[in-house]
C-alpha cells in the first residue's frame, strides 16, 4: 500500500544536523507491508542540509516555526503551503508515518516555547507541517514511528490503511447506498472489536440513506478511522468472536460449539492468544461454510494482533 513517510526515517541524511534516523522505524516487522512516498518538508521548502533547527513557539493553536538560534527565521507559511501541495501531490497514499517530537511533522508531542519569557514549555504541540496535511485528509489514518515499535499500535496502524484502501476503492468504483452498506458488513465486526461505541454509531448512520449517500459516506468514513485507530483490547475481540460464532452455532455439533466457546472465553481472560481463538472459528467455519463470515475483514485483520 502506498504511504507517506517522513524522508529521515527511510535512511535519507535530510536532518537538520545531516543525519538520517532509519533506526527509529521498526523496518523488518513492516517490510513488505507499504511502498513509500519520502518527504522532507525542510528540504522541500528549500532549507538545505544542515541547516539552522526550528522549533514552535506560541499560544493555543496559533503556533509558529522559527530558528532555535534565529527567532526572525519564520517558516510556519512555507510549511504549511509546502504541506497543502502534497497533499495534494500524494492524494492516493492510505496513510503516513510522521517523525515523532519533529516540529514539522511531530503530531502530538512535539515542545512548544511560550512566548512569554518564563513560561513553561508544552508537550502538546502539533509540527506545522502535519497540521496542514491532517486539515487537508482529517480521516487518513496517521501514525507517528516510535509508537510502530508497539505491536498492537503497528497492527492497528496497518489495518486502518488497509481499511483506507479499500474505501479509496470503493469510491473510485462509485459510491452507493447499496455499496456503502455492503462495505460496512465486511467491516461491522472489526470495528465491534476496536470500539462498541464507534460501531454503534456506524449502524445509526446507515440505517436512513434517504441523505446525500457522499455525506453519508463522509461521516461514516470518519467514524471508522476514529473506531479502528482505538486499539482492540482482549474483551473486544471476545465480543466480535463471540458474534460471529453466532452465524455457526447451529450447525455446529455440541462439543464442538463448547470447544469454540472456550477458546474464545480463553481469549478474553488471556488464557489463549488472539489469533490462536480466530484459528478455531476459522476451522469451525471451513467445516460449516458461511459466506457472510467469509467476507468479514476481521479474520484477515487479525494477523497483524
Amino acid at each position: 500500500m502506498p504511504v507517506a513517510i517522513s524522508a529521515c526515517l527511510t535512511g535519507e541524511a535530510v536532518r537538520y544536523d545531516g543525519s538520517d534516523a532509519a533506526d527509529a522505524l521498526p523496518h523488518r516487522e513492516l517490510a513488505g507491508v507499504f511502498d513509500y512516498a519520502a518527504v522532507c518538508p525542510e528540504v522541500g521548502i528549500g532549507m538545505g542540509v544542515p541547516r539552522p533547527p526550528i522549533r514552535l513557539v506560541g499560544e493555543g493553536g496559533e503556533l509558529r516555526a522559527v530558528g532555535v538560534d534565529d527567532p526572525g527565521l519564520d517558516v510556519t507559511d512555507a510549511l504549511s503551503a509546502f504541506g497543502r501541495r502534497q497533499a495534494v501531490r500524494l492524494k492516493d497514499v492510505c496513510g503516513y508515518i510522521f517523525m515523532t517530537r519533529s516540529p514539522n511533522c511531530g503530531l502530538d508531542s512535539v515542545k512548544v516555547r511560550a512566548e512569554v519569557r518564563g513560561e513553561p514549555q508544552r508537550l502538546d504541540g502539533q509540527g506545522v507541517y502535519a497540521s496542514s496535511w491532517l486539515r487537508e485528509w482529517p480521516s487518513l489514518p496517521v501514525e507517528e514511528n516510535e509508537r510502530l515499535f508497539d505491536p498492537a499500535r503497528r497492527g492497528t496502524f496497518i489495518n486502518r490503511t488497509l481499511a483506507y484502501a479499500h474505501w479509496r476503492c470503493l469510491e473510485q468504483g462509485g459510491l452507493t447506498a447499496q455499496r456503502l452498506i455492503e462495505f460496512h458488513a465486511r467491516y461491522k465486526y472489526l470495528l465491534m472489536a476496536h470500539s462498541v461505541n464507534h460501531y454503534r454509531a456506524a449502524g445509526q448512520m446507515l440505517s436512513d440513506l434517504r441523505a446525500e449517500v457522499k455525506a453519508v459516506g463522509e461521516r461514516y468514513l470518519a467514524c471508522l478511522m476514529a473506531g479502528l485507530a482505538r486499539p482492540a483490547d482482549r474483551a473486544g475481540h471476545a465480543n466480535a468472536l463471540f458474534h460471529m460464532q453466532g452465524y455457526l452455532k447451529r450447525r455446529m455439533g455440541r462439543s464442538e460449539a463448547e470447544s469454540l466457546t472456550r477458546a474464545i472465553d480463553g481469549c478474553r481472560t488471556g488464557a489463549l492468544p488472539v489469533a490462536e481463538a480466530c484459528a478455531q472459528l476459522l476451522c469451525a467455519l471451513e467445516r460449516h461454510p458461511n459466506a457472510y463470515l467469509r467476507k468479514q475483514a476481521y479474520l484477515d485483520a487479525v494477523r497483524w494482533v
